[in-house]
């Protein structure tokens, strides 16, 4: 479904993406993985239009998407959640539902003055759908409560019920764990397989919690220095070498290494 061809996006002098590639089939949970300045998010934000690539190519089902912004990949089907969740904090939660699918009739001044049973009758039908969305997620029983209310974990759960109200094709999770209590993650781990397994959703996954990427995600590509620097299942690349040494350092390789002989 995605395809990176050679990206490099440099700031200055630093390159945070030093020419890497990768592919993101259709129908997988694909987990992005580094040390912390490995280029993941950064490699997230080209990928979904944030950031324009200083040179390389995107694409998306055969289609180049390279420099799109934001809003014409929404509406693709190219959805990002973020580190920290963005959420309307003064709105309700079924209400920051209602606000995602674009194309609304109440969005324009001439329709609530003459089509205002159209309007009355596209939120009836947003309630609806968000109130669906609430209850896939187990969190219907705050559809009423201020967003910003939440906990860290639920206002995740929040971020990804947005990508339900529109016809989400690939979603880009960046660090969804991050913050959230062990029991919350397990039910955000819950509904990426659902959403995966029965609605088909492709997903990319960024996250330090390894138990977490070994749980949902094949294949798992590790990232460094802004490189790619594996690619395989999950505890093949936890294995390798490279990868422990690229989190650890050769010192605390040799120490892991050590520890894994002894038992």
């Amino acid at each position: 479904m995605i395809r990176v061809e050679d990206l490099h996006k440099h700031f200055g002098g630093f390159r945070a993406c030093d020419g890497a590639s990768i592919e993101i089939a259709e129908g997988s949970i694909t987990g992005l993985i580094g040390p912390n300045g490995a280029g993941k998010t950064t490699l997230f934000n080209v990928i979904a239009g944030v950031l324009p690539p200083t040179s390389g190519r995107v694409f998306m089902d055969g289609e180049e998407i390279t420099g799109l912004p934001p809003h014409e990949l929404f509406h693709k089907g190219l959805l990002r959640t973020f580190q920290i969740a963005h959420e309307f904090s003064s709105m309700t939660v079924r209400e920051n539902l209602m606000m995602v699918p674009g194309g609304q009739s109440g969005e324009t001044l001439w329709n609530t003055w003459f089509h205002r049973a159209r309007i009355a009758e596209e939120e009836t039908e947003l309630a609806k759908k968000a109130y669906e969305v609430l209850e896939f997620l187990t969190i219907d029983h705050l559809a009423e409560e201020k967003a910003g209310n939440l906990s860290g974990g639920q206002k995740k759960l929040l971020e990804l019920g947005r990508t339900m109200m529109v016809d989400a094709k690939i979603v880009f999770l960046d660090e969804v764990g991050a913050g959230v209590n062990r029991t919350l993650l397990n039910t955000i781990g819950d509904a990426i397989i659902r959403l995966n397994k029965e609605r088909g959703y492709t997903f990319c996954v960024i996250e330090h919690d390894m138990d977490f990427i070994a749980r949902l995600c094949d294949p798992v590509i590790v990232m460094a220095e802004g490189k790619v620097l594996a690619e395989g299942g999950a505890r093949a690349v936890m294995q390798d070498d490279r990868v422990i040494e690229a989190y650890l350092g050769t010192g605390l390789k040799n120490k892991v290494k050590e520890e894994a002989a002894q038992g």
